[in-house]
């Protein structure tokens, strides 16, 4: 296979500041957006990654590619199009408030489609492929794309990441509906898309309603509670220990780079559990970074990380 994973999704200009939002406040420019954060991840965890999206063709979209690049993912999947690189402001501060301003309506990603996925042959190049919410809340087309994607990879992987101000909870629950049954994984973060998708008040009733839908697996994640996971190859769940940050600076993308590695790990042979653990740590390191790209850890730090720091794995049978 050309690829362990292959992620399918936008790519965003990302803007950020520590200030309110007005004229002459200093910025930073990066790239960002859920499937870049994620690909990135899985790169840096150790596979080959290609991203499946579409970019301006214009000097924004090169230097984006540049980025693309930069962070180990290959770009041999990009359509070049026309239609404006979707962008983002982005406020944050280290105690975890954010505000986001998305401009993406009619970019060149929300032109995905099937024929996007069909293109690129997903089936055949890569034994994971990885997308979420948001690529399916950017526009029509781009949801045919996830529910292609879906029928047409060996493994997938879900990440509901769901998004209130682009698109109603109970559109994103008909969609995770639609994926579940036969996904490898998906990765709801309770208590959020676990209530507003699920219908559930704990992660293990999310887990359960999941793998009643069809998932071969669960991984739910639980902010400072750690990770819940259950899958079919066992009978009963997994409850990870968080995994405490050396330094926050900035959370935005924490979630990607959680799904990023576990989708990794997994395609590169790792059990559920211990592919979990290390999505953990990696997340954990990565809100050091300023941005959404901008603290990816290297596998080998991951591992040292998740030695000095983790707890006990329980289990409930």
């Amino acid at each position: 296979m050309d690829y362990d994973v292959i992620v399918l999704g936008e790519v965003l200009l990302e803007v950020g500041t520590s200030a309110v939002f007005r004229d002459g406040v200093q910025a930073r420019l990066g790239c960002s957006g859920d499937a870049l954060n994620a690909a990135a991840a899985a790169a840096a965890a150790g596979a080959r990654v290609g991203l499946l999206t579409r970019i301006g063709d214009d000097e924004v979209g090169e230097g984006i590619l540049a980025r693309v690049e930069e962070l180990g993912v290959d770009t041999g999947l990009v359509e070049r199009t026309g239609g404006h690189n979707g962008c983002y402001l982005m406020r944050a501060d280290p105690g975890g408030t954010r505000g986001f301003a998305y401009m993406r309506r009619g970019s060149a990603a929300s032109g995905l489609s099937p024929d996007d996925v069909r293109r690129a042959r997903i089936g055949e190049r890569a034994r994971f492929v990885l997308t979420s919410g948001i690529t399916a809340a950017l526009s029509d087309t781009a949801r045919a794309a996830v529910l292609a994607a879906k029928e047409a990879a060996g493994q997938f992987v879900y990440d509901p990441n769901h998004r209130p101000a682009l698109v109603g909870a109970e559109e994103a629950a008909a969609t995770l509906r639609a994926v579940a049954d036969g996904a490898q994984l998906v990765t709801p973060s309770h208590p959020g898309e676990a209530s507003a998708l699920l219908g559930c008040d704990t992660p293990e009733g999310a887990a359960r309603e999941l793998r009643a839908l069809g998932a071969e697996a669960v991984a739910v994640t639980r902010g400072d509670d750690g990770v819940l996971v259950e899958e079919g190859a066992r009978d009963g769940s997994w409850s990870l220990p968080p995994v405490p940050a050396p330094n926050v600076v900035d959370q935005t993308g924490a979630g990607d780079v959680f799904a990023g590695t576990v989708t990794a790990r997994l395609a590169l042979g790792d059990e559920l559990p211990a592919a979990a653990g290390l999505a953990t740590a990696a997340a954990s390191l990565s809100v050091g970074g300023r941005g959404g790209t901008g603290g990816i850890p290297t596998i080998g730090s991951t591992r040292e990380h998740l030695a000095t720091s983790s707890g006990s794995v329980s289990w409930a049978g």
